[in-house]
C-alpha cells in the first residue's frame, strides 16, 4: 500500500466531491478513508487514498489533482503519508 493524504479546501459549491472522486476513480486510486465538513459555507475534506495500483508518478498525480482544484475553485493538495505525518507531529 502507498498511502497519500489529499486535502480539499474552499468555498462550498455543487460537485466538489464528484469531481475529486471522478479523478480518483479514473486513475484507479482507492479511497481508504474520507472525512468532510462544511463550516459557514466553506468546504473542507481530507482523504486517505492508496496509489499503489497507479501507473503514474506521485508528482504527476499531485499536479493533476491540483489542476482539478483550480478548475472547480478549491485548493487540493496531495502529500505522501510519511511527509504529512512528519509535518504534523506533536
Amino acid at each position: 500500500m502507498e498511502k497519500v493524504i489529499i486535502t480539499v479546501v474552499g468555498k462550498d459549491t455543487v460537485g466538489i466531491i464528484a469531481r475529486v472522486c471522478t479523478y480518483l476513480a479514473d486513475n484507479h486510486i482507492n479511497i481508504l478513508d474520507i472525512s468532510q465538513t462544511i463550516v459557514d459555507g466553506y468546504f473542507n475534506m481530507m482523504m486517505v487514498v492508496d496509489i499503489a495500483g497507479v501507473d503514474k508518478k506521485f508528482d504527476d498525480i499531485a499536479n493533476e489533482i491540483d489542476s482539478v482544484g483550480q478548475d472547480i475553485g478549491v485548493i487540493i493538495r496531495a502529500q505522501k503519508e510519511e511527509i504529512f505525518d512528519m509535518m504534523h507531529r506533536v
